[in-house]
């Protein structure tokens, strides 16, 4: 899949859903002065998602951008109406620090330079809010913590289904019990990979394939379902391209079990199409989202009939404003720079485990 049909991918049920846009935002009241976002790297994403994002926010707007290809800056001046002062590259990121305007760094460069970005950041004293995931180990993941810690700034991880509304509605018929307790729950996310030249296929930058990339999503899943940490996993993986994907993982099967006796099946795989969704067995029945982890169009269904069918909202712009408020009204984000370590630390057990052919267990 190419970066383009990766996009058409993860945004083709948002695009035919008839459902309004609802309001995307509970805050009651727009701060005084809306918080500026930096966004650090100009690809699809930010460009398709974030940047329009930031158009519909009420707490934060866009307020400048990185990146290291001239072409891009001049085209996003003229479209966001940016000045030559909020544009910079990756090598003059310590120049915001002069910028009062900016106030939030967002991070959307490949995984494994998440680390010298957000360092940069932080170090200019700017809010961090990273992509997911928050990088390619758990070292690195711990030297954006403490760099953030020390330079006392705010740092998220863009776990945008935190406040995916279809998500969130499973997240409470899990926790309160609607259909009896959760016993099972099957997750899976994946799709054809095309372009053999893209960086989610090199090592160095991504620091793995499928897994890292929309495995992390059946993770998350997991854990926001339960409310609990795995107590163990076991994992297991296939090739069947051994040129393309000779750099990281095509497709890994692991399962983990928690400490209420759950027991979740996971696949994350760059090898096919028609894994875009969960299903959790409960006592009395179950209840499923597919899709539930694109960018809109997510819908599922209950045993007892309702269907599970939440309008739209932007995501992009929900987490954006919520981050904000965070810093804006001093209280704890939910996608916090420990999550973004926790996923990582049981990503790196997802691969130890193939590597050792055992579960890896917790204490």
């Amino acid at each position: 899949m190419s970066t383009n049909s990766r996009r058409q991918f993860l945004t083709r049920s948002a695009a035919l859903a008839a459902a309004p846009l609802f309001a995307h935002s509970a805050f009651a009241q727009a701060p005084a002065r809306k918080l500026g976002v930096a966004i650090v790297g100009l690809g699809n994403l930010s460009a398709n998602q974030i940047a329009p994002a930031l158009l519909k926010t009420r707490n934060c707007r866009l307020a400048g951008i990185v990146t290291g290809t001239p072409s891009k800056a001049v085209a996003w001046q003229k479209k966001y109406g940016l000045s030559a002062k909020s544009t910079y590259t990756y090598d003059t990121m310590h120049e915001m620090a002069k910028n009062k305007d900016i106030d939030i760094v967002y991070v959307v460069t490949p995984n494994a330079l998440h680390l010298p970005h957000s360092l940069a950041a932080a170090a200019a004293g700017k809010h961090v809010f990273c992509e997911k995931p928050l990088e390619i180990n758990t070292e690195r993941c711990q030297q954006i913590l403490d760099a953030c810690n020390k330079a006392g700034v705010m740092l998220g991880v863009g776990y945008r289904l935190q406040y995916e509304p279809n998500n969130l509605e499973c997240v409470r018929l899990a926790k309160e019990k609607v259909l009896g307790d959760v016993k099972v729950i099957d997750a899976n996310f994946g799709f054809a990979m095309g372009d053999p030249t893209q960086w989610r296929l090199k090592r160095d930058l991504a620091g793995g394939g499928a897994l890292m990339d929309v495995g992390i999503y059946c993770l998350q899943t997991v854990r926001m379902l339960t409310g609990e940490d795995p107590i163990w996993i076991s994992a297991a993986e296939t090739k069947t391209d051994l040129v393309k994907f000779k750099e990281v993982d095509e497709t890994i099967s692991w399962t983990m079990k928690f400490p209420s006796g759950v027991i979740s099946n996971s696949v994350s795989t760059y090898a096919a199409n028609g894994l875009q969704g969960f299903r959790a067995a409960t006592t009395r029945g179950w209840f499923s989202l597919d899709p539930a982890y694109y960018y809109g169009g997510n819908r599922g269904r209950r045993s007892d009939g309702p269907e599970i069918n939440i309008p739209i909202t932007d995501q992009f712009a929900v987490e954006l404003d919520d981050f904000a408020d965070c810093i804006i009204n001093k209280r704890p984000t939910k996608v916090s720079g420990e999550m973004g370590l926790s996923d990582v630390k049981y990503l790196m057990a997802v691969y130890e485990s193939i590597k050792k052919g055992r579960p890896v267990t917790f204490a």
